[in-house]
């Protein structure tokens, strides 16, 4: 500092706010160094110690997270939170947090929590947005932040979990508890997934209660052939492997409407509990780029569903023999194909849905199930062994089937039974599902002994007609007398009548609307047919009148150029005799007068002639051509000539014999 002093003073500057600055400027360095220092410590530490993982709505574990985050009571006890009412989550199981308020009345007769027919709501607390929270989990903090990818569309929510530890144990601890929770809460329930055309992903529909199989009534021997099969296929992967065969499997469910099909996929879902996959052919944007992305984005042990396949194209399900799988149209319907496009928005093709099926980039290990109305309408290259290799047929209810579905609807009291309670169902399908957590109602089924039941349901089969009326009315009209199990068999009969009625009714008033429809169409067509008629026939008489026109003028026109060529030809033949033979025209006016009379007859008859043309222009198409073939015809000036040469030829000689 001294040396700084002894060199700074001979230029005059003051000592003092030079060793201020000095100082300030090592201060300052000082800081900084340390700044830096402890932020490169800080980042060393962060990247040694602290762990982050990150979560995506779009992936199951967000779920398992969510749902986990749910029952912690620090999560419910947060100092920032959002008041909802709506807490269900996205695998449609309720997010109950132990702060939520619970409301303690009593919930009214029967105890099912219901308010003039509504279920009562409840108030939920929910975590914000953006803002850290803090868990305590098994000797570390876990910092907690939710937030949203996407804020303007409010969808894309993300987590993310931070903490202090050496190794990720503590992370796949939190993952797999969480897992493991999440699949035991949702154990009695089936998650179903829906294609989403505009951006070529799956979108998660929600989950839905298992079905028992035994609700599930179809010919003897059918549901546990298929259920064998099912499970069979799922446990031969090395099987499929070791042949070459893709490890791929196909079920065409066909029928009538109504039957029992989409019902039985469900019940097959929640018995080897897989997930639905279901694809809209016909969805607006539906491409076969689109539909190949989807089949090859599905998970690997799952049920694939394709709904109602024989209505599924606009156009068409079918192909010829030499067409590469476009839907077929014929030439008269290639405008309203057009339209339906333009309209719709699908482009897919059957070549396309038989890519996806059984393609190179379709998806392995998936049960692929097909419905359909209509089989016959099936191009029979998507219904072949290898896309379809097991067909089922659904028909309408057999007295067979309307004595077990009776039976599935009133359970029956055994005698091991003392309370009034229903005994736990024996059917090894029904072991996953729910216990029945409400209370007793007091319009409960009234439980009536085994042999009672087994009569009353013989008694319904023998009212039911044999492959007459669908399930679904079945089930219908057993969901009306659901608390009435006698008086439903005892009503059965007039019920059969008054389906046949109305069937026969709406037979009727569809054919009335068919012949209806057909009579307008008919009309409709004799009426375009006779618009057509008359405006062809009015075109065509417009094109003659032209054509007419056209013609009179040109042959007025023919008629002036063999006049003009007429004045030229008179002029010309006037002006010779006079000049050649001046002497035999005077030496003979007997000739004069013949000459003369001719001349004016022919001339009169020309002016007459070219006075009657000109007075009617539009005259028949026969006289018009008549006079312009005779125009065209005759040479140009060859009448006059004649008479003009016949003249002055006829006194020749006399004036000659008078002059000799």
């Amino acid at each position: 500092m001294d040396a700084i002093k002894s060199i700074l003073s001979p230029f005059g500057m003051n000592t003092g706010a030079i060793q201020d600055t000095l100082k300030l400027v090592v201060i300052g360095g000082t800081v900084e160094t340390a700044r830096r220092a402890s932020m490169s410590a800080w980042n060393g530490f962060v990247d040694s110690f602290f762990l982050t993982a990150h979560f995506s709505q779009e992936d199951y574990p967000y779920d398992w997270l969510m749902h986990w985050l749910a029952k912690q009571p620090a999560w419910g006890r947060s100092r920032e939170f959002e008041i909802t009412t709506r807490s269900v989550g996205r695998n449609g199981m309720d997010y109950s947090n132990t702060g939520d308020i619970e409301d303690d009345e009593d919930e009214g007769e029967g105890g099912d929590g219901l308010v003039h027919g509504r279920r009562k709501r409840k108030v939920a607390f929910l975590p914000s947005l953006d803002t850290t929270h803090t868990i305590y989990y098994r000797g570390h903090w876990l910092r907690i932040t939710r937030t949203q990818r996407y804020p303007d569309y409010r969808r894309g929510a993300a987590l993310k979990i931070s903490l202090v530890a050496r190794n990720n144990d503590i992370l796949k601890k939190l993952v797999l508890e969480a897992k493991r929770d999440y699949e035991k809460d949702s154990e009695h329930r089936v998650h179903i997934f829906l294609a989403d055309t505009s951006y070529a992903g799956w979108r998660f529909n929600g989950a839905r209660q298992k079905r028992p199989m035994s609700s599930i009534v179809l010919q003897p021997g059918v549901k546990d052939m298929l259920l064998a099969d099912c499970k069979d296929f799922m446990s031969s992967e090395e099987w499929y492997a070791e042949r070459g065969i893709p490890f791929r499997r196909g079920y065409l469910l066909h029928g009538v409407p109504g039957s029992g099909k989409t019902s039985l996929i469900h019940s097959l879902a929640g018995e080897l509990g897989l997930d639905i996959y279901v694809v809209s052919l016909s969805a607006k944007g539906m491409s076969d780029n689109t539909l190949t992305t989807l089949m090859g984005h599905v998970s690997s042990r799952c049920i694939l569903l394709l709904e109602d396949l024989d209505a599924a194209f606009t156009r068409s399900v079918s192909r010829d023999a030499s067409s590469t799988g476009t839907p077929t149209a014929t030439a008269k319907d290639k405008d309203a194909a057009a339209a339906a496009e333009s309209t719709d928005g699908s482009t897919l093709s059957l070549s396309g849905l038989l890519n996806s099926i059984d393609g190179v980039a379709a998806a392995e290990g998936r049960l692929l199930f097909a419905t359909t109305n209509h089989i016959e309408r099936l191009d029979p290259a998507l219904s072949r062994p290898g896309r379809m290799d097991v067909w089922i047929n659904f028909t309408h209810a057999t007295k067979w089937q309307a004595e077990g579905i009776f039976k599935c609807f009133f359970p029956h009291k055994t005698t091991a039974v003392t309370s009034s309670s229903s005994a736990a169902p024996t059917d090894t399908s029904q072991k996953n599902l729910p216990v029945p957590k409400r209370k007793v109602h007091t319009h409960a089924i009234p439980l009536l002994t085994e042999e009672e039941i087994s009569e009353l349901a013989k008694r319904f089969a023998e009212a039911i007609p044999e492959d007459e009326l669908s399930v679904a009315s079945l089930q219908g009209y057993l969901l009306r007398n659901k608390t009435r199990p006698r008086e439903c068999v005892e009503e059965v009969a007039q019920w059969v009548i008054q389906e046949r009625e109305t069937r026969e009714k709406l037979k009727k008033e569809k054919a009335e609307r068919e012949a209806k429809e057909k009579k307008e169409a008919e009309e409709a067509a004799k009426k375009e047919k006779e618009e057509k008629e008359a405006k062809e026939k009015e075109e065509k008489e417009a094109k003659e009148k032209l054509e007419r026109k056209e013609r009179a003028a040109k042959a007025k026109k023919l008629r002036a150029e063999a006049a003009a060529s007429k004045s030229d030809d008179s002029s010309t033949d006037s002006a010779t005799p006079t000049e050649t033979t001046p002497a035999a025209s005077t030496s003979t006016p007997a000739s004069t007068p013949d000459a003369t009379s001719e001349s004016s007859t022919s001339s009169s008859s020309e002016s007459e002639t070219s006075t009657g043309v000109d007075a009617d222009t539009e005259e028949s198409v026969t006289s018009e051509e008549e006079e312009t073939d005779k125009a065209t015809t005759q040479p140009k000036g060859e009448k006059w000539v004649t008479v003009k040469g016949q003249a002055p030829s006829a006194p020749a000689t006399p004036s000659s014999d008078i002059t000799s």
